[in-house]
């Protein structure tokens, strides 16, 4: 399982942080282009693609994917 982050469309609200129910995303010291701190994946090995980074993200800067989706493209 993998995420993927677009890091400057991400505002670091923390909303997937919160909502990611294997503590598999955190805020990152590392700032995008706008100057924010973006969401990066600290435990990208529990990752089970569950999509619930994707269902609260507000500007759809998150996905998780499938191994078997990632191979696809």
């Amino acid at each position: 399982m993998a995420v993927w982050i677009a890091e400057n469309i991400c505002k670091g609200c923390g909303i997937c942080v919160y909502r990611c129910p294997k503590g598999v995303l955190a805020i990152s010291a590392r700032r995008n282009t706008r100057g924010v701190n973006v969401i990066e994946a600290v435990n990208q090995e529990k990752c089970v693609a569950c999509g619930t980074c994707e269902i609260n993200c507000p500007d759809l800067a998150i996905c998780a994917i499938k191994e078997n989706e990632a191979d696809a493209s």
